[in-house]
């Protein structure tokens, strides 16, 4: 697979091409369900041409080209299958040119878990407009009907033998025809690449600790750099001797002071890290605002002012219950979370004097949005930034990506011509990260005594937004905001979010009401994996547990009664079948929690099995299924990676995780402070997943992170009578 590019010249030889697409999608569009059969995929309605998305090459092979960036979803391998099937070649002969500004089509932010949805179906639909214009522009050369024609590697071939290659049928172009409906999609039926378990080769690279990371990359001449940090978001500069520090540590080329932003450029990394030491104990700041701290946090968000919104209403409340109608209410959190990446954001930059043009490498997971952003915040014009992805080392989600390459940005404008590499510390991206945020949710239902179902059902949450991308907004950049001339977010009363990402229940109820509370809250949060899904769903199965106990029926069934998606249904049945005969010992627990991602994506049903011990409270995970249905399985082994991968990172959250803060910030900056999962604790996963391929695609990569907290959750309860409605559940919630 291409390694990271490690020069300049190589960076800019990529961009010579002028297969350029663009994408201007709203967030509503972002998050789209799959088209209609009359309609072409999202991406590919803004990108109609064929060499959007697709070039072949003279040797025989063929290029991808995706706006998504690779973030562990396999995204690089899955569109080299789809686009290998539709043009008959070996997925081998099929190379993939992930996200960059002027040479991939802008397809936005890899997020929303519409990587396949969206991007890999747009380059189906071009694969198989290229074949069928490859055979058509061949038929006139062979005298012969297009029907009577195949497309092989490198030629169009006829029954008879005779050939035309695809070289001398395109003589030297590409195609920029517009895909246009009905797409000529292969017959499933004669699918060879598609439903096959293609391993990953980016995985061999990690595993033999080869370059491939941003934060791999070196270039000659590079030089490094740091940021000083304040204390707190709202403290400012008030003393900085550049001297000093000079003096005090050799090799610092250049220090960059612009309001309360100080940035420190050395020859080497040592120096940069040795001068960031220096800096934090030299500096000083004001105090800033302290936090919130007089209130416990759930209460604070209730009390917090927001905007208000009805998200789905119908029946009558006003009716008191029946006689002898089961009545529950319940009350949940969720805690500020981190994406906690083990490879601390890091960008590199070049800014070019003479053409006033900036060169960026980042893991940005939007680098179109990235450039306009960084373009506004530098007083350049657009076309003047070149924003390229590589992979980073874990996250799904935004994180200190873009943060560090506006950082890196503002350095490399100061030492122009040279490379600037800027790598974050741990203690910056604990401390700096934008968080998952916190959520309050209060709960009520009733369950008629006579059919055992549920007839109402309100469900009220408060929560921070659940995403401030910077879209092309300079100001949600965190460098942004401490310049001398600061550019301050502002306050968005935005529900599109993800508040209320699977607040409305799946199941289907008579008296139905969800409202959503959009607040500030204290800390700086945006985009985590699944947004608010993890959180709703999170309190939604868990009451959908306590009241199945509440009414003595079997979890399974209780479930059940209330569905009418057959699908959702499935995926229920499958994993019961699949801890059939599970034996269960004292202090163990089995807890089941479903969910249909969005509403609209990919349908999970998981099985957590868990051990209390009853003198601490240690909470033990030996073992969790899962059953996902997410349509027709591009690469069934990604798939079932990417559902395991959830299920253990969701465990991790609900068990351990939570920021925690006083007055004066952050304060868990370090590892030993926010535990995440060590080796030893990961549970066993196994993952059933139910093709259908005769059914569109659907997203799948956030599908388990809500039914995964809550299955562990009602584990915890049926092995030791303990219901835990505040996340994370620590052992001393157990005791006593």
């Amino acid at each position: 697979m291409p390694q990271p590019v490690t020069s300049r010249r190589n960076f800019l030889k990529t961009t010579g091409c002028l297969t350029i697409g663009f994408v201007l999608l709203s967030s509503s569009e972002l998050l789209a369900d799959a088209p209609k059969a009359d309609k072409l995929p999202g991406s590919l309605q803004d990108n109609p041409r064929i060499n959007a998305w697709l070039e072949l090459l003279p040797n025989g092979r063929a290029r991808v080209l995706t706006g998504k960036i690779e973030i562990g979803q396999g995204i690089r391998t899955a569109v080299a299958q789809v686009a290998a099937e539709e043009l008959n070649l070996p997925v081998e002969a099929v190379e993939v040119t992930i996200a960059e500004t002027g040479r991939t089509p802008d397809e936005r932010y890899t997020a929303g878990s519409a990587s396949i949805e969206q991007s890999a179906m747009a380059i189906r639909h071009a694969a198989a407009a290229a074949r069928q214009k490859l055979l058509e522009l061949a038929a006139p050369v062979l005298r012969l009907k297009v029907s009577q024609l195949r497309l092989e590697p490198g030629a169009v071939v006829a029954s008879s033998g005779r050939r035309v290659s695809v070289e001398q049928l395109l003589g030297g172009r590409q195609l920029t025809e517009e895909v246009r409906q009905p797409a000529p999609l292969k017959p499933k039926s004669q699918y060879q690449h598609v439903g096959r378990s293609v391993p990953r080769q980016d995985i061999e690279h990690m595993v033999r600790a080869e370059p491939y990371y941003v934060q791999d990359l070196r270039f000659p001449g590079m030089v490094h750099a740091r940021v000083l940090r304040p204390p707190s978001y709202e403290a400012r500069l008030l003393q900085f001797d550049a001297d000093a520090l000079r003096r005090a540590v050799p090799g610092v080329l250049q220090t960059v002071v612009d309001g309360s932003f100080v940035g420190i450029v050395a020859e080497q990394e040592y120096q940069a890290l040795r001068a960031q030491d220096y800096g934090r104990l030299h500096t000083q700041w004001s105090a800033g605002r302290p936090l919130p701290i007089d209130k416990p946090l759930p209460e604070l968000l209730r009390s917090l002012p927001g905007t208000v919104k009805d998200v789905a209403s119908k029946g009558d409340f006003t009716k008191a219950p029946a006689a002898g109608a089961l009545t529950h209410q319940a009350s949940y959190f969720k805690p500020y979370l981190m994406h906690g990446s083990i490879g601390p954001s890091c960008a590199v930059a070049l800014f070019e004097p003479g053409a006033q043009a900036l060169h960026v490498w980042t893991h940005s997971q939007g680098v179109y949005p990235l450039r306009e952003s960084l373009a506004k915040l530098l007083n350049l014009r657009s076309d003047n930034v070149h924003v390229k992805g590589v992979p980073g080392s874990g996250c799904y989600g935004h994180n200190g990506a873009d943060d560090v390459a506006a950082d890196a940005a503002l350095l490399a404008r100061a030492v122009p011509g040279r490379h600037v590499r800027l790598q974050w510390s741990r203690d910056d991206e604990h401390a700096w990260e934008p968080y998952g945020s916190a959520m309050a949710f209060d709960l009520q239902a009733r369950v008629n005594p006579n059919t055992g179902r549920i007839t109402h059902w309100q469900h009220e949450l408060w929560s921070d937004t659940h995403s401030t991308r910077p879209a092309g907004s300079p100001e949600k950049l965190l460098a942004a905001q401490y310049l001398a001339q600061p550019q301050l977010p502002k306050v968005e009363d935005d529900f599109s979010g993800g508040i209320h990402r699977n607040a409305e229940p799946y199941y289907q109820f008579p008296a139905l009401q969800v409202r959503a509370h959009a607040v500030q809250g204290p800390l700086r949060v945006s985009a985590l994996r699944a947004l608010g899904a993890f959180g709703n769903i999170f309190a939604l199965e868990s009451f959908m547990e306590e009241l199945a106990v509440l009414a003595r029926q079997d979890p399974y069934e209780f479930r059940l009664r209330h569905l009418t998606d057959e699908r959702a249904k499935a995926v229920i049945r499958r994993v019961r079948e699949m801890v059939k005969g599970q034996k269960i010992a004292e202090n163990e627990g089995l807890g089941l929690a479903f969910a249909r991602y969005k509403n609209t994506a990919a349908y999970c049903a998981v099985v957590a099995k868990v051990s209390v011990d009853p003198g601490t409270g240690f909470v033990r995970v030996p073992r969790i299924w899962a059953a996902i249905d997410a349509g027709e399985v591009i690469n069934p082994d990604g798939l079932k990676n990417q559902t395991e991968g959830g299920l253990t990172q969701a465990a991790s959250w609900t068990l351990n995780e939570e920021v925690l803060f006083n007055a004066q910030g952050i304060t868990t900056r370090q590892w030993e402070q926010y535990p995440i999962f060590r080796f030893d604790e990961v549970p066993l996963v196994e993952v059933a997943v139910l093709d259908r391929p005769t059914e569109p695609p659907l997203g799948a990569g956030e599908a388990a992170q809500g039914p995964t907290a809550a299955a562990l959750a009602n584990a915890v309860f049926h092995a030791c009578g303990k219901r835990v409605r505040h996340l994370p559940i620590r052992p001393e919630k157990l005791v006593g």
